[in-house]
């Protein structure tokens, strides 16, 4: 018998996975927001283990594992060289000014009573245009957190608006990856897709919107309008704002919007970044640099210092310091290896069946059409869980759900929303997904912080599931 015909039974299956909630519970418990520094990481590593171990009792080969886990880090590559690229598009776009002139004009324009709302709204129509939440939230989403930093908002609270517009425009763009992944997955076309995706999408953004605008009136009060004065007055001490600076961003959302891959795309910001910095922030550079024998000097020591490593920027005002600092590439590999790590677990999982097993025992338990839009949502959730990866939380389900909802009369644009609705607003929320890895890291706000305010993102899964069962109610109401 070869390994792609051995199947473990669903008790062994669930062995690594126990062991990894443990493990993990574990290290919330005793670490907290600390558990990303490399308990998690170790977590994951020792649950891949277990499920070796567990998958050579089975009778699977070693290199059949291993292969699984090579294939499985190959496909985060693409994820782990955009992470690097928004690493070092962070520090020369606060190098050169681009950042701060973002928080500059946006404490200008944004009243602080709807300013949760108008950061949802933005970073979703932003979204929309670029196809891309993660190109968002790493260049608007950082000048809105630091706008919302400086308005006296909780960080957890604007992060999770942020995130909100920016996987909700991520999800209706037909640039999407995920958005065109997900129909190909189920067999239906893309603009179907999109066309079902708003019964439930809308609704689910709309209640999301609603929320932020009832916080955004209740935090209203607690702003300090003098202090949004003194932090521009020491951005503006600092750096030279202009409009100018806005051709960046404007040039990087222009070559994502022409379906330039994302990796060029932000390479390209990354550097027009640092040469804007040469241009319009010499006293910046002559600072970072720590000095040298001419300007040329200067400026390869600090674009190349804001690519790599740590640069902060001092002034007499202790927000605008943390507002003023990154971590440039070096600063994402902490994220790295949890990515690396999470996809050796999910490696080993995959190619040992494991997961096979435990979402076909799922869906043998789903007996009506709500139950498998539930089934299926739960899935797609678990393998963000347990796969730590949105493709993976969009393809196997999908894969394996298709059949299924062919053979009880459902559309396939059916199974393609509710892979769209859990599978990939989920992820953001897994602090070792991927999605929730790189959101947590580029933002500088844990998971756990900004989890429970993403609220699209928690609504979206339930509002499928919920969909599903009133289109069951209507059909049988009017079938009397």
């Amino acid at each position: 018998m070869t390994d792609k015909q051995l199947k473990p039974s669903l008790i062994q299956a669930l062995i690594p996975i126990i062991f990894l909630i443990s493990l993990l519970s574990l290290n919330v418990y005793f670490f907290g927001d600390g558990a990303l520094d490399g308990s998690n990481q170790i977590a994951l590593i020792l649950s891949a283990g277990i499920a070796a171990i567990v998958a050579l009792r089975v009778g699977f080969k070693w290199t059949t594992m291993l292969d699984g886990i090579v294939s499985s880090i190959s496909s985060a590559m693409s994820s782990i060289l955009i992470l690097l690229l928004i690493g070092s598009l962070a520090g020369t776009w606060l190098l050169s000014g681009i950042v701060p002139a973002m928080i500059y004009y946006g404490l200008n324009i944004l009243n602080p009573t709807i300013f949760l709302f108008a950061a949802c709204v933005v970073s979703a129509i932003v979204s929309v245009a670029t196809g891309s939440s993660w190109s968002t939230i790493a260049t608007l989403g950082l000048a809105l957190l630091g706008i919302g930093q400086t308005l006296g908002m909780s960080e957890g609270v604007v992060a999770g608006a942020i995130i909100s517009g920016a996987y909700f425009g991520d999800k209706m763009s037909p640039l999407s990856d995920t958005t065109n992944l997900a129909p190909a997955m189920a067999g239906t076309d893309l603009f179907t897709h999109i066309k079902y995706m708003a019964y439930t999408t809308v609704p689910s953004i709309a209640i999301a919107l609603i929320i932020f605008l009832v916080l955004g009136f209740m935090n209203s009060s607690e702003t300090d309008i003098e202090q949004v004065g003194l932090v521009q007055a020491a951005i503006q001490d600092k750096f030279n704002i202009n409009l100018w600076l806005f051709l960046v961003p404007a040039i990087v959302i222009f070559m994502i919007v022409k379906k330039i891959s994302a990796i060029p795309a932000l390479l390209i910001g990354s550097l027009l970044g640092g040469v804007f910095a040469i241009i319009f922030q010499p006293q910046v550079i002559e600072i970072i640099s720590g000095g040298g024998a001419n300007f040329f000097e200067q400026s390869y020591k600090a674009v190349m210092l804001s690519m790599y490593g740590d640069i902060n920027i001092t002034t007499n005002n202790e927000m605008v310091n943390e507002l003023l600092s990154t971590g440039g590439m070096a600063g994402m590999l902490n994220t790295i290896w949890l990515i690396v790590c999470a996809m050796v677990f999910g490696g080993v999982m995959e190619s040992t069946n494991m997961l096979r097993v435990i979402t076909a025992s799922i869906i043998k338990l789903a007996n009506s059409t709500g139950s498998l839009v539930a089934s299926t949502a739960g899935t797609c959730v678990f393998f963000n869980v347990t796969a730590s990866d949105q493709y993976l939380a969009i393809v196997v389900p999908g894969r394996m759900f298709a059949e299924t909802y062919k053979d009880r009369g459902l559309k396939p644009e059916v199974l393609s929303r509710t892979l769209e609705d859990s599978g990939t607003v989920t992820s953001v929320l897994i602090p070792w997904n991927t999605c929730g890895a790189t959101q947590s890291s580029v933002l500088g706000v844990s998971t756990w912080t900004y989890a429970p305010y993403a609220f699209f993102n928690i609504i979206s899964p339930f509002m499928t599931i919920l969909f599903a069962y009133l289109n069951i109610k209507i059909r049988r109401f009017t079938d009397k």
